[in-house]
């Protein structure tokens, strides 16, 4: 038992209530399973919650509800939402005594944890290797201790493995002072959006107006350098312009010009059909770009639908939109090289060098894209956790960005008159939106028919509304079930007079559906 179990133990043994932060969800998952095998606490009613938060519960769920029944729980960001909220909901009402969680619970949450456990300050930081977090995001997490609606005091402890950590610890995080809040406006993909944003609205209709504007922000304060600044503007309009999202004209100010000020001129700023859509749609200009550069390609040759359907989820996979995304272990190179040769000819853009700073994120594309091209294939929750190690809660929100996404690439298609791509960016949104695939779609329209039940039905013979037409009442309850048997027949027109008494059970032959 370490000391991180031995805190937790004694913080339940006090009557209270602890959160413990970890660096990763696999830690944040372990040390709750860890714990959960020290307690007496049996809570066999919130297991079932527990299980019950989804249709169908995975590996994560089951190892989830073990560590509930013992009234410990881990929290991240690959849990389902209305599992996070039973988890929360249920600390505050006290059955849950732990919560073993990332950092992400840390931002805004009022949680009644007399003590905060944090089990390293240190965070793998890509080519740097583990470096020590920022005092903000140490004095976020230390302050959910002792919240003034739920206790007078709290305690926030730190683990150090040795006497030089713990000094380290102490000046750099207690005795330290929280880093300097600077303006996220000049970021490059902020400023694009933000600039087509404003031009799009009528905000921004000149040269003028732009520097004035941006000239009363934080940003222009904390800079200090207005000429620096209007540079980093000039280059962010010459990008807009040069997309054609942005027209830029020139114009003298005033009809009557002095020789000493011809060179003074004020531009101004319209956007473009195409630059007002991408504002609508929220898009970073330079993702609109690169989506509109791979549109164009779309459809050069024909395909098959294998590879239209990759073609497209690697085009909106490799955007910032879509970051983070799922992260290529060592032992998954191999694998992942021999993918992108078998699909090479599928995408619509160039591969980049090996050399090149954004090769990483390339390949990260090819595995976001082989996660979603394994879902739409109808692979189960369980099988992405152990192929591609996405979670549920994370699969959920991957689909809703991919979904935006694909939105936006249908109305860019639409308007540059590429009807071959808006079909297959509908047709594929569809397939995202129910995990299924194409075959499936006729079914998936009827109420209550979701991939599972569309796949027992087709695998069944009926492959359309029209076979659901033709199917017998008891036989089709035979599959469904007799309530949502007879809903579905209602969908396609039929009356209802009930399945007759006296029907023989078990599963009936529809053969002659299947032809």
């Amino acid at each position: 038992m370490d000391d991180t179990h031995k805190l937790a133990l004694e913080t339940i043994n006090l009557g209270k209530q602890a959160l413990i932060f970890v660096s990763s969800r696999s830690s944040a998952e372990k040390t709750a399973e860890d714990i959960s095998k020290f307690t007496n606490l049996h809570l066999p009613e919130l297991e079932q919650e527990i299980l019950k938060a989804v249709s169908t519960p995975t590996k994560q769920c089951r190892r989830l509800s073990q560590c509930v029944k013992k009234g410990i729980a881990f929290h991240h960001a690959g849990l389902l939402q209305k599992q996070k909220n039973l988890i929360e909901d249920e600390f505050r009402s006290g059955r849950i005594k732990i919560i073993c969680c990332t950092p992400t619970l840390a931002a805004g949450m009022s949680l009644p944890a007399f003590r905060v456990i944090i089990k390293s300050l240190k965070r793998y930081s890509g080519r740097w290797g583990m470096d020590w977090i920022p005092v903000l995001e140490y004095l976020q997490m230390a302050g959910r201790a002792g919240r003034p609606e739920y206790e007078s005091f709290g305690e926030a402890v730190t683990i150090a493995k040795t006497e030089k950590e713990k000094e380290e610890i102490y000046e750099r995080y207690v005795c330290g002072e929280p880093e300097e809040i600077y303006s996220k406006l000049a970021v490059e993909p902020v400023l694009r959006t933000y600039l087509l944003s404003l031009v799009s609205s009528g905000v921004i209709r000149d040269d003028k107006t732009m520097k004035d504007f941006f000239g009363k922000t934080f940003w222009a304060y904390q800079f200090k350098d207005m000429d620096k600044l209007e540079s980093i503007m000039e280059k962010m309009l010459t990008l807009l312009d040069e997309w054609d999202f942005v027209q830029v004209n020139e114009s003298s100010k005033g009809d009557f010009v002095s020789a000493s000020s011809l060179d003074n001129k004020n531009k101004t700023l319209r956007p473009t059909r195409l630059g007002k859509r991408i504002s609508e749609l929220y898009l970073d200009p330079l993702t609109a770009k690169h989506l509109l550069d791979c549109l164009g390609k779309y459809g050069e040759e024909n395909k098959s639908e294998h590879k239209k359907v990759f073609s497209l989820l690697q085009m909106i996979c490799h955007t910032l939109e879509m970051r983070p995304l799922l992260r290529i272990k060592s032992k998954e190179n191999d694998f992942i090289q021999e993918e992108l040769a078998k699909n090479y000819d599928s995408l619509l853009e160039e591969e980049p060098s090996a050399y090149d700073l954004e090769y990483d994120e390339f390949l990260n594309s090819i595995k976001t894209a082989l996660f979603f091209e394994s879902w739409v294939d109808e692979k189960d929750e369980d099988f992405l956790l152990e192929k591609y190690d996405v979670r549920p809660g994370e699969i959920r929100v991957k689909l809703e960005t991919a979904d935006w996404l694909l939105y936006a690439c249908s109305e860019l298609a639409e308007i540059n008159g590429n009807n071959e791509a808006v079909k297959e960016l509908r047709k594929l949104r569809l397939r995202l939106k129910h995990g299924a695939k194409e075959e499936l779609l006729p079914l998936l329209k009827l109420k209550g028919i979701g991939r599972i039940r569309a796949r027992k039905m087709f695998s069944h013979g009926i492959k359309d509304l029209g076979e659901v037409k033709k199917v017998d009442l008891t036989s089709l309850a035979q599959l469904l079930g007799k309530v949502l048997a007879e809903t579905v027949k209602k969908q396609v027109g039929e009356e209802i007079k009930g399945i007759p008494k006296g029907t023989r059970k078990g599963q009936l032959s529809i053969e002659k559906f299947q032809n």
